[in-house]
């Protein structure tokens, strides 16, 4: 019984002790216009661990050890506020912050503060993205992010965009950044069988998401080594907050038209045009008569003479309409966070029956177990139904109906579409025929964080990608395609499937206020996997008969799988010295299995520092000057985006008079590795007048050595290729970005800029000897050139005297020949721009606020090589340009447009005829909001209502003659390499869509 009595005595001493040595410290956070301001961040300075956050209400409450002697209050938006602890209850009033210096930013696993950053990263928030018709989130960063260039390439729906992150590093691996949400490295790769490949971000809701970083540089980006090289895009979604339950809803709807169509002949121009290249050209050996007996010679038809006047451009596009519905419901309290929301997208394009249909889900929830243990996670799912188009390189495209003959109808005599036109009148497809892409994904992740000590902490983290992709296409008996097998049928599956899991150790810690020490180790393991099937039938029963099950002949049908593994071990190390001094260290190691069993691990380092100038007391004087860093960074990445089985001698099997058999199918090397880039950076940021002005400036020089290119060998083994590393690559460039307040009073206004300079250069080839595909493609890489630089015959004009096509003989270009063979091949033009960048301005007044984005373009070239037929001065049947009337005659005898020659080739090969400046300003985005004053709104018990018009592509300014100068049409083959040197090629290729909304956002 003593011992017991003493035990409790003794038992509570202790507690009596430890409450003795803790204190509960309450307040309010205000942020004065704001008002109350809830998830504000309230910690211990030195110990970010012993924190809390604000309610719904502004207020918090905090347990803090008696010998804690300052409390750091932070939001984004806001500037940081240390206030000493004077007693037990602290009440701060925020002040906003003019720039994002102070805010936490997402870095490779974990956060850190702006402040601190020594790598280099460009950031979009959600606040960036609402109340935009977004299609794809990756959109968002467009003119937006320093040293990041996105190319919408089509204004087709669904359209996977072309992101290059501080320049093009691989001729024959992809140049896509590595896609990351929620630390899952997700699968981006497109599955379908189109030569124009889908884009699989386009599930996920732009709605969803809290913010996008990439990062450009290997300060930032080395911490996901082998596939960092593209750079890396950090996608954080939205989550709970603690705080009432608050419901949001938003609606918008408008509609779209093209933001140019072309330009071409009426009935009565193109039966001049060509009846001029009937006269003088070697149709029928140059046996001229008249034009209509040619021309009814030709088609079967009497349409010379017929009254038509159609216009088939117009045939192609439609008014375009869209329309969202989106909900988010969140709340939570101290221990539990939860959200959920769901998104229903309807978008009709302007191209006439394409189509997009995005419907999407998503729970997340985070829970406080206790005060050491932490689990949470999240799962979002999502139905994309893609009505598609052909491809541009199609006959069935849409917009090759340009070069329909105006004399010709959309309907015959009886009602029905066209089938006599002398190509194909593709709209027969639309009518009877189906082309459906249909997508399931999920992705999922769950977390759990367990706090060993107050400054250690370790997290465990698992998630899954699963991507399922089905393709349906029907052809009827009256279409060209499907009317030669009795109706066609096929469908196509695949999936991806993906699996990451992350573990990672991190310890905190700030020593006599003047050491702060960040350290991270961590394990990660990613397994994906693909599986293939396709089958098709011909001979349908009728046209009402569309699947496969109804079709009389099984006429083709395979499937495949391929898998790849990555196991990484990864550390980073951030030392600050007296807030001021900074310095950073990173290494991965990965290991893959898509590389030789002599190479398969590799290791990408990074170092790092900084300098925090401000600081110095020489400067702390200077009250002019809020901010001044100076930072550098050097390390390694690489790429890894080469496919799975390079490395491998493969087999494959095949039909031997029906017994199945093997062949050799790939000569592999055991030393194939991936490609590395040694990234330098160096950069400053400063600001000016309490960060009125404030700005980024950074040069940096990309290096990309062991390319993966096939090198030639002798062919006696019955392979004449093997892919090895040999080449390398050089980007080099300045990024620099501009923020300033304006105005801060009751009307504020802010502005934006951000312009980006890059040069690339090929430095190495297999034997230096230049890739160039050739056909009409001008595209080739050749080592002292940019990537992808145009090469052919060099157009010269028209002879004045008898109306040849001329050319320059060589590079000199000063002597001509009328002999296309003649003209020697030379540089002509280079896709690659020479800057790019954005302008925004941010303006609000009470309740209203007007957001204006623009982006620019300049200084690279565009191959229109649509133009080799409809702008080919009547060399064919195609309808022309309405420029081509401007040919020459023996009184026009000055101009650039040759004599009409009907199947003589003047002037229509290949060539930089059709090369042109591809430069463009646009006004990218137009947002105007009132936000209904809340005392208004409470009547109808609503705690927000805002109303708002959206305009995105809204004006273009450009010389360029195509349909849009955000252009660029695929490669006609699934190679990725072809598809990374044919760069700035249209044809055929949709322009994008102005689309104007009109929407409300209710907050209950």
């Amino acid at each position: 019984m003593r011992k017991l009595l003493f035990s409790m005595m003794f038992s509570f001493s202790l507690i009596t002790l430890a409450l003795a040595q803790n204190r509960v410290i309450t307040g309010k956070v205000t942020g004065g216009s704001s008002g109350p301001i809830p998830g504000v961040s309230v910690y211990v300075k030195g110990s970010p661990s012993t924190g809390t956050q604000t309610n719904a209400t502004g207020n918090y409450q905090l347990t803090v050890n008696e010998k804690a002697k300052t409390l750091v209050f932070t939001y984004i938006g806001f500037k940081l506020q240390e206030i000493p602890i004077t007693g037990n209850t602290i009440n701060v009033a925020l002040e906003e912050e003019s720039t994002t210096l102070s805010d936490v930013v997402v870095v490779g696993y974990g956060t850190q503060s702006k402040r601190d950053l020594l790598g280099s990263q460009a950031r979009v928030t959600s606040a960036e993205m609402k109340d935009r018709p977004i299609a794809t989130v990756e959109s968002a960063l467009q003119g937006k992010a320093p040293g990041v260039f996105i190319n919408s390439s089509s204004g087709k729906l669904g359209q996977a965009l072309q992101i290059r992150v501080r320049g093009i590093s691989s001729i024959s691996a992809s140049n896509q950044p590595l896609f990351v949400i929620d630390g899952v490295p997700i699968v981006t790769e497109a599955l379908g069988t189109y030569t124009e490949p889908d884009n699989p971000l386009a599930a996920i809701s732009p709605d969803d998401i809290e913010s996008m970083e990439v990062l450009k540089d290997a300060a930032a980006a080395a911490i996901y080594g082998a596939r960092a090289s593209n750079g890396v895009v950090l996608i954080t979604t939205k989550r709970g907050k603690e705080g009432k339950t608050n419901v949001e809803f938003g609606y918008f709807a408008g509609f779209s038209d093209p933001t140019r169509k072309g330009e071409f002949l009426n009935a009565d121009q193109y039966r001049q045009l060509l009846d001029a290249a009937f006269k003088y050209g070697n149709y029928d050996g140059g046996d001229y008569n008249n034009a209509a007996e040619m021309w009814e010679d030709y088609t079967g038809t009497t349409d010379w003479t017929s009254n038509n006047n159609t216009n088939w451009v117009n045939e192609a596009f439609r008014r375009g309409h869209i329309q969202q519905y989106s909900l988010n419901i969140n709340g939570g309290n101290a221990k539990t966070r939860f959200m959920l929301s769901g998104t229903y997208n309807n978008n009709d394009g302007i191209i006439i029956s394409n189509r997009y249909v995005r419907t999407g889900g998503r729970l997340s929830l985070d829970h406080n177990v206790s005060k050491i243990f932490d689990v949470g996670g999240s799962i979002n799912i999502s139905k994309v139904d893609n009505y598609r188009i052909p491809t541009d390189n199609a006959f069935s495209n849409p917009l090759q109906l340009n070069a329909l003959p105006p004399i010709q109808p959309v309907y015959n005599a009886s009602g029905q579409l066209n089938n006599s036109t002398v190509y194909y009148n593709s709209l027969i497809d639309i009518d009877n025929g189906k082309n459906l892409s249909t997508t399931y994904r999920t992705f999922a992740n769950a977390y759990a964080s367990l706090k060993i000590t107050p400054d250690l902490i370790f997290r465990s983290e698992y998630g899954f990608d699963f991507n399922n992709l089905e393709e349906e296409q029907f052809l009827g008996s009256k279409t060209q395609d499907g009317g030669s097998t009795g109706g066609f049928s096929s469908d196509y599956m695949a999936k991806s499937i993906n699996f990451n899991t992350n573990n990672t150790l991190s310890y905190n810690k700030i020593f006599n206020d003047k050491h702060s020490l960040n350290i991270l180790a961590g394990f990660a393991f990613q397994d994906t996997k693909f599986r293939y099937s396709s089958v098709e039938g011909t001979t349908l029963p009728s046209d009402s008969f569309t699947k496969i099950a109804s079709a009389a002949i099984i006429s083709a049908g395979s499937s495949s799988e391929t898998r790849h593994t990555f196991v990484s071990y990864l550390a980073r190390v951030n030392y600050k010295y007296r807030d001021k001094y900074l310095l950073g260290a990173s290494i991965r190691t990965d290991g893959s299995s898509r590389f030789g069993a002599n190479n398969r691990y590799g290791t990408f380092p990074a170092v790092s520092a900084g300098w925090i100038v401000n600081q110095e007391e020489f400067l702390k004087s200077v009250n002019w000057l809020s901010q001044l860093k100076l930072r550098a960074s050097y390390g390694l990445t690489g790429n890894a985006e080469i496919g799975d089985f390079a490395s491998r001698n493969l087999y494959r099997g095949v039909n031997y008079a029906g017994i199945g058999g093997t062949r050799p199918f790939q000569l592999g090397d055991p030393n194939l590795t991936w490609e590395n880039t040694q990234n330098f950076n160096i950069g400053i940021d400063f600001g000016l007048f309490s960060d009125r002005i404030s700005s980024t400036v950074e040069y940096y020089k990309k290096k990309t050595t062991d390319l993966l290119l096939n090198a030639p060998i002798v062919s006696t083994n019955g392979f004449s290729s093997i892919t090895q590393n040999i080449g390398d690559m050089e980007n080099k460039g300045l990024e620099i970005s501009l923020n300033t307040r304006n105005l801060v009073g009751a009307f504020k206004w802010s502005t934006s800029f951000n312009i980006s300079f890059n040069k690339n250069k090929v430095l190495r080839l297999v034997n230096d000897q230049p890739i160039f595909p050739g056909g009409r493609f001008l595209g080739r890489v050749a080592v002292g050139e940019p990537l992808g630089y145009f090469y052919g015959k060099a157009y010269a004009g028209v002879d004045p005297n008898n109306g040849d096509a001329i050319y320059y003989v060589d590079a000199s270009r000063t002597t001509t020949t009328n002999d296309y063979a003649a003209a020697q091949n030379q540089k002509l033009g280079n896709p690659n721009p020479k800057f790019y960048g954005g302008f925004g301005n941010q303006l609000s007044y009470k309740n209203f606020d007007l957001d204006i984005q623009t982006q620019f373009v300049s200084g690279n070239d565009i191959y229109n090589m649509a133009g080799v037929f409809q702008s080919a001065n009547g060399d064919y049947f195609d309808n022309q340009t309405i420029d081509q009337l401007n040919y020459w005659t023996p009184t026009n005898r000055i101009t650039n447009i040759p004599q009409p020659r009907f199947n003589d080739g003047n002037g229509t090969s290949p060539s930089s005829r059709w090369i042109q400046d591809g430069s463009y300003f646009r006004l990218k985005s137009v947002l105007l909001g009132y936000n209904v004053p809340t005392s208004l709104a409470g009547k109808y018990h609503l705690q927000r209502l805002r109303l708002f018009v959206s305009a995105v592509n809204l004006l273009t300014f450009t010389g360029y003659k195509g349909y849009d100068p955000e252009v660029n049409t695929p490669a006609s083959s699934t190679s990725t390499q072809s598809n990374n040197i044919q760069l700035g090629h249209d044809f055929y290729t949709p322009p994008q869509a102005r689309t104007i909304t009109f929407g409300v956002n209710i907050g209950l």
